[in-house]
């Protein structure tokens, strides 16, 4: 039986898989749509270029929350794998200690910093005119997933239901 933490734990994900693959699939068409209007239509749409750039943004930002739900970044584990089973927990614990601190510092606090500096300048983007801060939005919410991830992991670890 699945208890409650884990059910909003696997629907978090699933609903972090739809966005992702919703924001590649408009990526996708914003590309095409411009390489087609290029070179078939002789003419270029401005706002496409900005529309994969920000979808691009959104895409690599909900990925490394992803990413980091599954347990699946980026990770050089050659001298993990020489510690004994007790100091590898400690040491995933250590790691998930300092994945949740960069998470809240540099993109929950710094993202917020970020958002309201952009909405409060009135800053628009060149093309589509969208206020950057909701841009930017997508930093804090990641690091605040991000850090529930990371709280959900050290649970787990501790319970031993996550193999380190």
């Amino acid at each position: 039986m699945m208890n409650k933490s884990t059910l909003i734990f696997d629907k978090t994900n699933r609903l972090l898989e739809i966005m992702l693959m919703a924001i590649f699939a408009v990526l996708v068409f914003d590309v095409l749509f411009q390489v087609f209007s290029r070179y078939i239509l002789n003419t270029s749409f401005s706002w496409t270029e900005e529309l994969a750039r920000f979808s691009l943004i959104w895409l690599s930002i909900l990925g490394a929350a992803y990413l980091n739900a599954k347990r699946e970044h980026l990770s050089m584990d050659f001298l993990y794998r020489k510690l004994s089973a007790s100091s590898r927990i400690r040491m995933s614990i250590l790691i998930e200690v300092f994945i949740f601190l960069f998470a809240l510092l540099v993109m929950v606090i710094g993202g917020m910093n970020l958002v309201y500096t952009t909405l409060h300048l009135g800053q628009l983007s060149g093309t589509l005119r969208i206020p950057l801060g909701y841009v930017y939005a997508i930093f804090p919410l990641c690091g605040v997933l991000i850090m529930c991830f990371s709280v959900f992991h050290i649970v787990k670890i501790l319970k031993n239901q996550i193999k380190v």
